[in-house]
């Protein structure tokens, strides 16, 4: 199967919310789901000092959707929104 290069949006509840704890978190959920640590983060700028958390990592495009993923990381103390704003199947 051809491995999809995904990016979640993670939303936190506000912007006094630490992102790095956030992040880590994430990244264990998504070590779990996707079983790569081809992982790499950044933060976007929203309004008003408030930053999204994007999150591109690399999967088998076997697993399907990202919808379990997104759930569990919806869990996360702080988090208000997970979605899934781009999939692409890599090239290479």
């Amino acid at each position: 199967m051809a491995q999809v290069v995904v990016t979640l949006k993670i939303m936190p509840k506000s912007p006094e919310v630490d992102l790095g704890n956030i992040e880590g978190e994430a990244k264990t959920k998504i070590i779990d789901f996707s079983q790569t640590k081809e992982i790499k983060t950044e933060q976007e700028p929203i309004a008003f000092g408030l930053k999204a958390l994007k999150i591109i990592f690399v999967m088998d495009e076997s697993k399907g959707s990202t919808d379990s993923l997104e759930e569990s990381i919806k869990t996360i103390s702080g988090v208000n929104s997970v979605e899934t704003i781009d999939v692409r199947r890599a090239i290479g």
